[in-house]
């Protein structure tokens, strides 16, 4: 039989392309094997990520589940332990005091209500429910039942020395209805001479408690709540819902776990239940996930991933194909090419046309002359970051240690009651970190530097009390130009620690800041012991070492503004041994606006 018309053409030039294909060529069998081992391994490799994602797709959930109810245990827990620190604090007060109406105590208790927004009040009680104590000083309200309440009961009862309360309103004082959570235990007093028993009571705000459990999901009906040891509801995201009957929770199975997750259909539907008790308070935090939920991410995951192993494994065909039909180009020609890059032509293509294999080849060199134009930028660019990251650290090294001695002070301080130099010493410590932040920014205006450094003396006046005195005097204009952060409060803690502490007449320290040309100087200048000239010429190297620090935090602002400026600018030192130093600070004035934002996070 013989095949006319209009399938005689087509046929016969097929046969024609079959038998000019190049079935023996070394390249052809390349290819052809290539690709039918790739189709085989993705066909395999399919397979086992389909079996394997399927089951880690459920495990990872339920890990996930296990990890957010850890980490609300680990919060709670440490929020817990704050409180019973503050309660023992207050608890260690009382007892170490020689009357219970001394004023010492009222201040130290004071301070603690001062600093912790979360402690609502201090009160203590006789056996009887008489208030011998409240901070701050309030009547207590009548009708209360005081001494029925649960926190009382318990405390009276010698439950476990210390004991939590579950949430409730407090009532005791008139206009103060919050919503707490009570501790409350005996601890011992002294009054008129006497040492006597009383109760306790330290309410802290649940506020703090509730934020740390309703931001909490798991996954999109998921939910935690937490009980007490007793089985009361402590938080729950549909609290009012409970109290009006019209959601169940299942609590008794609960209470028999302290650890570890079970399957609840006492709803009517499943549930997975996991449980992690709360130290050392007891509570426990209850996460409820839905199980249709996981398994509905889990089918999503294995759909996508049969869609996209489909995806590669068409791609892979295609470029195998592809790869089979390109292959040609005469290697000589490709030789050359490659010549002019070893004579170090870096930078013009190679353009071989031909056999597809030179033409992939040619592209391959292509693309690593790009790929080392692109490491020589990228080289630059490390150095840069490498610069970037010297600066940092030299800004590191820089020592703080005055925060420990002027926390120090603060305590002195208000253990003296001298509240308006605490609040002056806090304020300017706040301030001073402030700009010491500065949002992460390295370049901030002169201004912003000169109140940094007016705090940190402000903070060492108090607690040099009358060692010395100090003047800025800076133009208005000036303070507006840009500026290295933290270049000053080295040189003038120097200036204190090194020329004035040991002292026997009252120091002098004076800033000022005038314009040189393009040029910015800020002077600090001191009449302190001053440095003999072998100190001087160890100090901006980093040589000079001291008893009273490593000497690093100078020269350390001398190689900042040096890494950051340029060799022109940084510090000059003159002085004159018991007559005082002088630093100069040498910087461009420069506009703030015009500090690059991608340079030392400016």
């Amino acid at each position: 039989m013989k095949l006319t018309g209009l399938w005689a053409g087509p046929l016969g030039r097929l046969r024609t392309m079959i038998r000019t294909l190049p079935l023996r060529s070394i390249r052809f069998l390349i290819s052809l094997s290539f690709a039918l081992l790739t189709v085989f391994i993705v066909l395999i490799v399919s397979g086992l990520l389909y079996n394997k994602f399927s089951s880690t797709a459920e495990e990872n959930a339920f890990l996930n589940i296990q990890q957010i109810i850890e980490q609300v245990s680990y919060n709670l827990e440490i929020y817990v332990e704050g409180m019973v620190g503050i309660y023992e604090v207050a608890g260690e007060r009382i007892a170490a005091a020689e009357d219970i109406s001394d004023s010492k105590l009222h201040e130290q208790l004071s301070a603690v209500l001062g600093t912790r927004q979360d402690v609502v009040s201090f009160a203590l009680f006789t056996p009887k429910g008489e208030m011998v104590l409240d901070m701050p000083d309030r009547p207590l309200q009548r009708n209360t039942n005081l001494t029925s309440q649960t926190w009382f009961e318990s405390a009276l009862r010698g439950e476990r020395g210390m004991s939590f309360s579950p949430p409730h309103i407090q009532n005791l004082f008139p206009s103060q209805y919050k919503w707490v959570v009570s501790m409350s235990g005996q601890v011992a007093y002294r009054q008129g001479g006497e040492i006597k028993k009383g109760i306790l009571l330290v309410d802290v705000n649940f506020r703090t408690i509730d934020d740390l459990s309703k931001r909490v999901s798991l996954g999109k009906r998921g939910y935690v709540y937490i009980i007490d040891s007793q089985g009361n509801i402590v938080y729950h995201p549909q609290q009012q819902l409970i109290y009006a009957g019209l959601k169940y929770e299942n609590i008794e199975p609960v209470l028999s776990y302290s650890y570890g997750k079970y399957i609840d259909d006492s709803t009517g539907e499943e549930r997975l239940i996991t449980v992690k008790t709360v130290n050392p308070i007891g509570w426990k935090i209850v996460g409820v996930a839905f199980p249709e939920e996981i398994l509905t991410t889990k089918q999503e995951l294995n759909k996508f991933i049969i869609w996209f192993l489909a995806a590669v494994l068409m791609a892979v065909l295609i470029l195998s194909v592809l790869v089979s039909a390109r292959i040609s180009k005469p290697i000589q020609r490709l030789e050359k090419a490659v010549r002019k890059i070893e004579e170090g032509d870096l930078y013009s293509p190679i353009e071989v046309r031909g056999a597809d294999e030179i033409e992939q080849l040619s592209g391959s060199f292509n693309r690593m002359l790009t790929r080392i134009r692109e490491l020589m930028e990228q080289s630059i660019r490390e150095q840069e970051a490498k610069r970037k990251s010297e600066l940092d650290v030299l800004q590191a090294q820089i020592n703080p240690h005055f925060l420990y001695n002027t926390l120090n002070t603060v305590i002195r301080l208000a253990e003296r009651g001298h509240n308006d130099e605490v609040v002056k010493a806090i304020t300017s410590l706040s301030k001073f970190f402030r700009i010491s932040l500065s949002k992460g920014k390295q370049i901030i205006s002169l201004g912003d530097e000169l109140e940094h450094v007016r705090h940190y003396l402000i903070i060492q006046k108090v607690r040099y009390k009358e060692r010395f005195d100090y003047t800025i005097e800076a133009n208005e204009e000036l303070q507006q130009y840009q500026c290295l952060k933290l270049i000053l409060q080295p040189i003038v803690e120097n200036a204190i620690v090194h020329g004035i502490e040991e002292m026997a007449d009252k120091g002098s320290i004076r800033i000022r800041m005038r314009a040189d040309g393009e040029d910015i100087l800020i002077i600090v200048s001191d009449n302190g012991l001053g440095m003999r000239e072998e100190t001087l010429e160890r100090i901006l190297t980093g040589e000079h070492r001291s008893e009273k620090g490593s000497g690093v935090g100078v020269a350390n602002v001398h190689k900042r503004i040096r890494l950051y400026y340029g060799e022109k600018y940084g510090l000059h030192f003159e002085s004159e041994p018991e007559e005082g130093t002088t630093v100069t600070i040498r910087i461009p004035a420069l506009p703030l606006e015009d500090a690059a934002p991608g340079r030392y996070g400016a």
